[in-house]
């Protein structure tokens, strides 16, 4: 298949025009997402019209937010990776996701004195599942290519998981 005829995720140029410059907003207000916990009080209990946040450990509603957004931005800009990979790989994505959702909600958790402690123990099963699944499809990609004459692209895409729409690729892993 050349590029010109290559069939697109949405099916139309148009389509992938929108799409692309939603992700690409999404990742560009990142930096605002980020500073968000700048409006944050420096006080131990910050409350809202929504809830009432007291900092606990942090002493400071204010180094809170701050510890947390410091997780969640990295983690959402993961998932956003996640859902709009095309390679064969992006299942390694997990690794990492799971590592950051780990470490978010052990920052939410007020008991804990020392978060982001023992999360390997915690990411061993993930690895066990996530590691040899890649190396089997690796294998599988590579036997292929010494036996048929297509390139690494084209192998690339016959493994490669390709929904119709986001809610598609959403309904494939739950």
């Amino acid at each position: 298949m050349t590029e010109q005829n290559r069939p697109t995720r949405t099916g139309s140029p148009k389509g992938n025009l929108i799409i692309g410059s939603i992700i690409a907003t999404l990742v560009a207000i990142t930096p605002y997402l980020f500073y968000l916990h700048e409006s944050v009080p420096d006080a131990t209990i910050w409350n809202t019209f929504l809830f009432e946040y007291n900092s606990g450990f942090f002493e400071s509603a204010n180094v809170g937010m701050w510890v947390l957004t410091g997780k969640l931005i990295p983690l959402y800009l993961l998932f956003l990776w996640f859902f709009t990979c095309r390679h064969w790989w992006y299942h390694t994505l997990l690794v990492p996701i799971a590592m950051y959702s780990y470490q978010t909600f052990d920052t939410l958790n007020k008991e804990v004195q020392y978060f982001d402690s023992n999360q390997l123990i915690y990411m061993i099963p993930i690895m066990a599942i996530i590691i040899p699944s890649i190396y089997l499809i690796r294998a599988q990609i590579f036997n292929k290519v010494n036996t048929v004459n297509k390139s690494i692209e084209e192998l690339e895409d016959e493994f490669k998981i390709s929904p119709k729409n986001f809610w598609g690729k959403v309904k494939d892993y739950f």
